[in-house]
């Protein structure tokens, strides 16, 4: 089984965040090159990152700018702040409360198959609330985990989004454990208006110790 660097970076500014991403995304990719050319016989790492960020919203390479809810002065105004990024996908919310998850990882080493890493992280997602006695599903058709997601009253716990390129994957899940669920009335979340958004802080009535969840999830994502 490869190894897999982990690193929880705590609360962390989104950009920042999104540098150190970048800076093991790129060195990655930079490996593969040397070893397809035979300049290099040093196999790729793969990296796990778990994190918190301040209140952030960031909007996906196919996202509609629209689906933002506020202008400058409402950002201020709920103390967040606005990227536009390059992972798949539309807006999204990251704050205080929801585990962040960002695999880089070189998928030559796993599997080469952008939909079925997709249905992993998902499948880890959906395993960790099942701990907690959380029954959770995913949508044909939407990426990411939801409770009820076949009846009117569906709603979303976990979105993801990712990019890749030569199979090495960045950005990754915004998992919703004790999440401020008012920061998602601010935007059409991943561009659908006719669910809902909820946090396993809802779903149980009382707050969850997000390092104990976190543990869980790097469990079910190791598995």
């Amino acid at each position: 089984m490869p190894e897999v660097i982990f690193e929880n970076l705590g609360l962390i500014d989104y950009k920042e965040a999104w540098d150190y991403q970048e800076k093991l995304f790129r060195s990655t990719i930079d490996q593969k090159i040397e070893l397809r050319n035979g300049t290099s016989s040093e196999p790729t790492k793969n990296y796990l990152l778990f994190c918190q960020h301040p209140h952030v919203y960031t909007l996906g390479k196919s996202g509609d700018k629209e689906h933002l809810l506020l202008n400058e002065e409402g950002l201020k105004d709920h103390n967040a702040t606005y990227y536009e990024i390059n992972r798949g996908g539309d807006i999204t919310y990251h704050g205080p409360g929801q585990l962040v998850a960002y695999p880089i990882f070189d998928l030559d080493h796993f599997f080469s198959d952008i939909h079925k890493y997709l249905r992993f992280l998902e499948e880890a997602v959906i395993q960790t609330l099942a701990e907690y006695g959380i029954e959770s599903s995913r949508v044909d058709g939407l990426t990411g985990v939801w409770i009820d997601g076949d009846k009117p009253t569906a709603r979303k716990i976990c979105a993801m989004g990712v990019k890749s390129s030569r199979w090495v994957t960045m950005h990754g899940i915004g998992f919703n454990v004790n999440s401020d669920l008012s920061y998602f009335s601010h935007i059409v979340p991943c561009g659908i208006d006719d669910k809902a958004v909820t946090s396993m802080e809802r779903e149980l009535g009382r707050a969850i110790s997000l390092e104990e969840v976190a543990e869980v999830l790097k469990k079910k994502l190791a598995e």
